[in-house]
């Protein structure tokens, strides 16, 4: 008796938890139907792994490491897709080294179809006269273009940008930004910006410039990029000048707390706001320069070197050069040839502008018989503060 009663009640429990199970909707069901599709999808056979990135390795010369990384964005099991991918740039001029380049950046570009996807795109770049070299360097800059939309992407793209730089090479160059193809309705927003440019002035080969080098500034929203010229010709910048378009350029980059940080960082060493908009008005590009570069140079100039403020924001584009390549070595050189009384003591930062030869013949070689040492301050291996201690020693001596 006590059997059938637990019979019963495994009976009884067995059904009721069959009716909940039947109650769960259908909704939880296809969520749960999908979710096992994702699992299966996002963990490839060892198989299938293995094989890709063998190919990869093997077919398309990329590192082990590369092609584990790879592998991760692409999984085939058989090579006759990939290979054609392979083939068909291979035709186009392609190298191993720039396939290895091109996969690596975009390994999905081995699943493309190669008559329906790649070939259409290839052989427009051609018809439009890209040399071989062009679309190659399009293809290993860029592979991504190869899966855009060529109707709607790449031909109008194409078709605007020859309507404003004209020429290949500058089309070619603006192709290899990834720019062009990440935004939509590109030729729209930069032709409404490029009309705001044209009424006040700005030459054509300007806005040439802008397009080909600095399609993220001329790209801005029609409002913003509006009121951002007109803030920065408030500012006294010329439209005719190349400077106005570097202002743009960092108007549109920097928020107004980002700008205004930056002033504060040049007040702390003592400069004004009249002083650090002359600065800005120079050389625009002074208030992109991280707060560190801003103090490391400021510092060597003035602690090290003793330079004025005022005297260094004459010289802005000091800023945006190596202090451990450019400004220590030679304002170095020119203090121990000022410290010796053989140049003046009034020379400006703009030794920092010479090419390399030209400083070193003016500075360094031209003085080397007086000052034997300077090629070793130009290369930093003897220190002001050891140039000086060691002229004491001698004159300590010599004074026994």
């Amino acid at each position: 008796m006590s059997t059938n009663f637990f019979c019963k009640r495994v009976v009884s429990v067995s059904l009721t938890n069959v009716g909940l199970i039947l109650e769960i909707s259908k909704t939880q069901m296809h969520f749960l139907r999908n979710a096992r599709l994702l699992f299966f999808r996002s963990f490839s056979s060892p198989k299938q792994h293995s094989f890709t990135v063998s190919y990869l390795i093997n077919s398309c010369g990329l590192s082990q490491e590369k092609a584990l990384s790879a592998s991760r964005k692409v999984q085939f099991e058989t090579p006759e897709r990939a290979d054609s991918v392979l083939a068909v740039l291979r035709d186009y001029g392609c190298t191993n080294n720039d396939i290895s380049k091109a996969v690596g950046k975009y390994p999905l570009l081995l699943t493309a179809d190669p008559e329906k996807t790649l070939l259409p795109k290839l052989e427009f770049f051609r018809s439009v006269g890209f040399s071989g070299p062009d679309i190659v360097s399009i293809v290993v800059s860029s592979p991504y273009i190869l899966k855009r939309s060529l109707e709607n992407q790449i031909i109008p793209n194409y078709n605007f940008l020859k309507s404003v730089v004209m020429m290949n090479e500058n089309i070619v160059r603006a192709f290899i930004s990834t720019f062009w193809f990440s935004v939509q309705n590109v030729p729209d927003t930069v032709a409404a910006n490029i009309a705001t440019l044209q009424e006040i002035g700005v030459p054509i080969s300007n806005i040439r410039f802008l397009v080909k080098y600095l399609p993220n500034v001329v790209s801005q929203n029609r409002e913003k990029f509006s009121t951002t010229v007109k803030k920065v010709i408030e500012m006294g910048f010329s439209p005719l000048r190349h400077s106005f378009l570097n202002a743009v350029q960092v108007s549109c980059q920097l928020t107004e707390f980002t700008f205004e940080h930056k002033m504060e960082v040049y007040r702390r060493w003592g400069l004004t706001d009249d002083e650090i908009m002359l600065m800005f008005r120079l050389d625009p590009i002074c208030m992109r320069h991280s707060e560190k570069k801003i103090s490391s140079v400021m510092d060597f100039l003035v602690n090290k070197m003793g330079w004025e403020p005022v005297a260094i924001a004459r010289y802005p584009s000091v800023f945006a050069r190596s202090l451990e390549q450019n400004v220590i070595p030679r304002c170095s050189v020119v203090k121990v040839l000022q410290m010796k009384g053989v140049v003046k003591k009034d020379l400006s930062l703009c030794i920092l502008a010479y090419t390399e030869k030209n400083f070193v013949n003016r500075f360094v070689v031209k003085y080397e018989q007086d000052v034997p040492e300077l090629l070793s301050v130009y290369k930093g291996k003897i220190g002001i503060s050891d140039l000086i201690f060691a002229s004491e020693e001698i004159r300590a001596k010599k004074q026994l």
